[in-house]
């Protein structure tokens, strides 16, 4: 039975804390789950001949369902609603569904597939890793540039010091870049390009070697960090529930320790010992 409370409450109050109820929240994604596995088999000619009515109208249903819970998320946040990105993500999302899908917007059909990502909205953990990509965007961008700078670099080294021999690998600047981005990702790096091109240059290793060291065991290990770091502001460490526990403890003994000096006061005072 509700409380005398959650009455008092304004009903959209009400209804904004029903829809975070933890049992609503576990069918969302539940359902989310399902209609990503219909939107996989969709993709099969074989199972829509046999099954697609049938997964047209599960996918349908549950595009109801969702579109019903934006409308009432609407209902209960109002205008704060789109001041949530999450919120905004996730109508962005149900909204590219209910478009029609031909014509020239029969790519959207391919789009509705987006809908699996309302997942992250769902689960605080997804959340949280999300908030921390984003977060890192500035630290990315920093780290970015400067491969851009060694990139640019190794790109117009290796074009002069090559191309005359390898001009399908190092004969343009653009050539060279992507020829340096295989070598980065270490994708037949070895026996592919450098050492072939060792068969002339032999001593070309150390050009190679450095770029390797430089790129791909330094500058892609700055990502990472960058990364975990702003992953990390965004979960910050679980509270320690036994020191909590030991607080509160500590807090009550020091309470009543009060209220029993307070009564041996009033006592004393009674008695004509304390003034």
């Amino acid at each position: 039975m509700a409380s005398a409370h959650e009455l008092a409450a304004p009903s959209h109050q009400r209804l904004a804390d029903w829809l975070e109820q933890p049992a609503l929240q576990r069918l969302l994604i539940a359902l989310i789950l399902i209609n990503a596995v219909v939107l996989g088999l969709e993709t099969s000619s074989s199972i829509m001949a046999a099954w697609g009515p049938w997964l047209i109208a599960i996918d349908r249903t549950i595009l109801g369902i969702f579109v019903v819970e934006i409308a009432l998320r609407l209902a209960a946040h109002r205008l704060a609603f789109f001041r949530d990105p999450w919120s905004v993500f996730d109508f962005i999302v149900v909204t590219i569904a209910l478009i029609p899908a031909s014509g020239p917007l029969a790519v959207l059909r391919a789009l509705r597939v987006l809908r699996v990502l309302r997942l992250i909205t769902l689960v605080p953990s997804m959340k949280r890793v999300v908030g921390g990509l984003l977060a890192a965007l500035p630290g990315l961008g920093s780290v970015a540039a400067i491969i851009g700078l060694i990139f640019y670099v190794a790109a117009v080294i290796a074009t002069k010091l090559f191309a005359a021999d390898y001009p399908q690998w190092f004969g343009s600047l653009g050539a060279s870049a992507f020829t340096l981005f295989q070598v980065m990702t270490l994708e037949s790096w070895a026996m592919g390009i450098v050492r072939p091109v060792m068969e002339v240059y032999p001593a070309a290793w150390i050009f190679f070697l450095i770029f390797i060291l430089a790129s791909t065991f330094t500058l892609l290990n700055l990502f990472i960090a960058v990364i975990v770091n702003a992953i990390q502001h965004e979960h910050p460490a679980a509270p320690n529930h036994g020191a909590t526990d030991e607080a509160a403890r500590l807090y009550r003994e020091i309470a009543e320790l009060r209220s029993m000096l307070a009564e041996t006061r009033s006592l004393l005072i009674e008695k004509g010992k304390v003034s």
